[in-house]
């Protein structure tokens, strides 16, 4: 007989995912009181702008974060823009995550407004994953005056899912008992992961639904989608074993936009960048990153793409120094006589205090 002891079953872990409720623009509502009630965006009203945020009220009329303000007014022609108060933000954020400290040491920041928190261990002997969540909302309200919304569940991939399905102001609670039935009823387009290329490509194959995804070969995976087939053949059986990672550092943040028509005009392609610009600072400011390093990426009608980056010793200060890189960068490439189909710009080289999740690295689709 074996001498060895028998092995323990692992821990099963308890994960809440915490997302704030139209932060930014909830902020502004909250600080001034005309606003409440009434569709807010929080960007620039002038024709380069671009949504950092909308109210819930502003995305009934399918306003959205990273949307150019011409079509935000466009869909919305009462729309109400307030400018960025980033430095508000961060103040709130941190007194957000003062509170999830209270509960857990295992905090995970994405960005300023949301965070995966493992409390596997039940440090204040609250009883259950829930019943902590429904606390640390409770305290949100009262220190802040703001609503969140929380996913309760037993990976991180089912916990942000379930975050977004009772918002704004509830919570949602999938044990593993549930996990793949869940999943399965969810269209892809939802999965964390999943971007818009991806999903079309899905759609294309006949794959809408999480039930869909699980109906898939391994191989079939493998071939279409690569290197993120396992991912999604646990995803649609609702498995996930990535571990909460506290202080993770973010590796890139950024914005690229694919164009209707090939631009080949010098001051056709510096209006482009300055809205990839004005999108990917968006980005920046909520994650909070500060990087050194600016990245220009260029495809060109012919799709052959190139990158070109730039860095400098000290943080990029601020949305305007990051568009003067990229426009240097830009400036070196010119004429392109084939047309660019494509441009993008991000931010790397980011200090190591930041934190954020793999899905803040990935480009952002205009």
């Amino acid at each position: 007989m074996s001498s060895e002891p028998p092995s323990s079953p692992p821990v099963q872990r308890k994960v809440i995912h915490i997302d704030m409720d139209a932060f930014y623009a909830s902020v502004e509502q909250r600080d001034d009181p005309s606003l409440r009630g009434k569709p807010v965006a929080v960007g620039s009203a002038q024709a380069r702008g671009v949504v950092a945020a909308a109210s819930y009220e502003a995305r009934s009329f399918g306003v959205k974060s990273a949307m150019p303000s011409v079509t935000a007014q466009r869909r919305c022609p009462d729309l109400l823009f307030v400018p960025p108060r980033f430095d508000v933000y961060r103040s709130v954020s941190q007194q957000i995550r003062a509170i999830f400290a209270d509960y857990t040491a295992l905090i995970e920041p994405l960005s300023l407004d949301e965070a995966y928190l493992d409390v596997t261990e039940d440090v204040r002997g609250l009883g259950s994953a829930q019943a902590i969540a429904e606390e640390i909302r409770a305290r949100i309200r009262k220190d802040t005056g703001l609503t969140a919304s929380a996913g309760v569940s037993y990976n991180k991939f089912i916990a942000k899912l379930a975050s977004d399905q009772n918002k704004p102001d509830g919570i949602c609670v999938i044990p593993p008992a549930r996990g793949a039935a869940f999943v399965g009823t969810l269209p892809v387009r939802r999965f964390h992961g999943v971007g818009p290329v991806t999903a079309a490509r899905m759609e294309r194959l006949g794959i809408l639904s999480g039930a869909d995804l699980r109906a898939q070969p391994i191989e079939l995976l493998r071939q279409h989608f690569g290197s993120s087939a396992e991912y999604l053949f646990g995803a649609a059986r609702g498995v996930d074993h990535r571990p909460v990672r506290p202080d993770r550092p973010t590796k890139s943040v950024g914005a690229e936009r694919t164009f209707d028509r090939d631009l080949t005009e010098r001051a056709d392609l510096l209006e482009a960048l300055g809205r990839v610009a004005d999108a990917a600072w968006v980005r920046i400011d909520r994650s909070g990153a500060q990087g050194r390093t600016v990245t220009l990426k260029l495809r060109y009608a012919d799709f052959r793409t190139i990158t070109r980056a730039r860095s400098s010793a000290l943080p990029v200060a601020d949305r305007a120094g990051f568009l003067a890189a990229g426009v240097i960068l830009l400036e070196a490439l010119l004429p392109v006589s084939p047309g660019v189909r494509l441009l993008g710009l991000t931010l790397s080289a980011i200090q190591e205090d930041q934190a954020a999740d793999p899905s803040e690295q990935a480009m952002l689709p205009l």
